[in-house]
């Protein structure tokens, strides 16, 4: 995407006055100025220091209102980056990457310079434990992110490759053509992202990977448009950034690499994602309290493109934003204890009792943090007047809807039977989609037989999620 408010060179050891300071110029100077965009006057005030969601700073300052449908990411990112974090790439005709071969092309053309700086950060690293790698699985940048975790892999031996592809809730205007590439792409890069990673993860708001506009996912307290990429994508990093904070905290005795293995046993390496944003936690409540009236459906959404799963083999379970003191039932003794979540001594044996009530025959780990998620001035204020600025839940809508400033979220990671009607389901429509008709596979570079054969390694994979000896003859 465009990068129109950030430098190739970041800004990460500039000083802010060298940046505005007069060029050594001895002649006339001619000045010519024009009002900043709206995004881009965001993304160059306020204080840069600290550490939070979307904004660095977790200030305060005023949250921004506009619906932002024009921005694009760099306009709110407000990261200082590192002069070698960002490479910049031109595409064939400067509308961005279509499909999967394009992306392998750049990926080829900047492979030198990757490599570089892959190196440069890697050799710094005290403890290398692995490689986050996100990328879109809808266009061209599908190819670059598969090909992508082929040189992790090769490169990088024994260290943890945790991918996660993004993909934008569909809108039902679609042209045809743009749907089937879009097909392609995912089906193309299935493969390699799943083979060549630790695990992978798809993220959308969206229930579906094809070509049929799924469901969006329903929040109970967000008032979002899931078709709005500024709200859908504040959704999934939420989520990102609650899911991956195990391996991510110093204190955690998780490294990346044992992180997925816990997940991805009998071949199971494409994971999904929920979430619960915000976490359902009234401000008098404990955290037996918050989960007593979910004891038969789990309060979260799915943020990967699948349904509810009737059955989950393995999950890491993530709560953060639930203080020490609230952990655990404060009853007074003598009490008769509403339920067994009640009689639990600490936080995560009443996390740990919830789970395996849910999902008896799931391997599930659990994860317990008291900080909240912060949430910077340029999220999106899309809760309901029933969250409070502390991120609670009201039994009675406020007066006024409140700048929320932190959250409690609730996520899991899941290797479930779900994947396997999302993965059976997206190839019956490659099957059932004239692809020739749209796509000319000489001019994509893409050869009948590889793609056949993608094809045949999605229906693969498929088959690991399967429940019991289900028929899978539709397939």
């Amino acid at each position: 995407g465009s990068v129109r408010s950030l430098r190739d060179e970041g800004y990460l050891y500039e000083e802010r006055g060298a940046r505005h300071s007069t060029p050594a110029w001895t002649g006339s100077v001619s000045v010519h100025s024009q009002e900043a965009r709206q995004g881009e006057a965001a993304a160059q005030g306020g204080d840069h220091d600290g550490d939070s969601l979307a904004h660095p700073s977790g200030g305060t300052g005023t949250p921004l209102t506009t619906e932002m449908s024009s921005w694009l990411w760099s306009d709110v990112l407000q990261t200082k980056l590192h002069p070698k974090s960002l490479c910049l790439v031109s595409s064939p005709g400067g509308d961005g990457l279509e499909s999967f071969s394009q992306g392998e092309a750049v990926f080829k053309a900047q492979l030198e310079e990757l490599e570089d700086r892959l190196h440069f950060f890697s050799e710094e690293c005290d403890y290398l434990q692995g490689f986050q790698l996100l990328c879109d699985l809808h266009n061209g940048f599908s190819g670059v992110g598969a090909r992508t975790a082929e040189l992790l892999h090769d490169e990088y031996p024994g260290r943890g490759i945790l991918s996660f592809g993004t993909c934008p809730a569909p809108s039902g205007d679609r042209d045809p053509c743009t749907a089937v590439y879009q097909l392609v792409n995912c089906v193309l890069a299935l493969g390699p992202l799943c083979s060549q990673s630790s695990f992978f993860c798809p993220l959308s708001v969206s229930s579906s990977l094809g070509r049929r506009p799924g469901a969006s996912a329903a929040f109970p307290q967000l008032l979002y448009n899931a078709a709005l990429p500024y709200h859908s994508s504040a959704v999934l990093a939420l989520a990102l950034n609650t899911l991956t904070a195990p391996y991510r905290m110093s204190s955690s005795g998780f490294s990346m690499l044992h992180f997925a293995e816990a997940l991805t046993f009998g071949g199971r390496k494409m994971l999904a994602a929920t979430c619960s944003v915000p976490f359902p936690l009234a401000p008098a409540w404990s955290l037996p309290d918050a989960l007593l009236p979910h004891m038969t459906s789990a309060p979260w959404r799915s943020v990967s493109p699948c349904q509810h799963p009737s059955t989950v083999f393995s999950q890491s379970v993530v709560l953060r934003g639930i203080p020490e003191t609230r952990q655990t039932s404060s009853l007074p003794a003598g009490t008769r204890l509403p339920s067994s979540l009640h009689a639990c001594e600490s936080g995560s044996q009443v996390l740990q009792h919830y789970l395996s009530s849910l999902y008896s025959r799931a391997l599930s780990t659990t994860h317990l943090l008291g900080a909240p998620c912060a949430l910077g001035s340029t999220f999106p204020q899309f809760f309901s007047r029933f969250v409070t600025k502390d991120g609670f839940t009201m039994e009675q809508p406020q007066s006024e809807a409140p700048v929320v400033g932190h959250i409690p979220v609730m996520g899991a990671l899941q290797a479930s039977s779900a994947l396997h009607q999302t993965l059976r389901v997206l190839c019956q429509e490659v099957s059932a989609s004239d692809v020739r008709r749209w796509m000319n596979f000489s001019t994509a570079a893409v050869e009948q037989d590889d793609f056949r054969e993608a094809v045949d390694t999605v229906r693969s994979l498929a088959h690991c999620y399967r429940e019991g000896e289900e028929s899978d003859d539709s397939d």
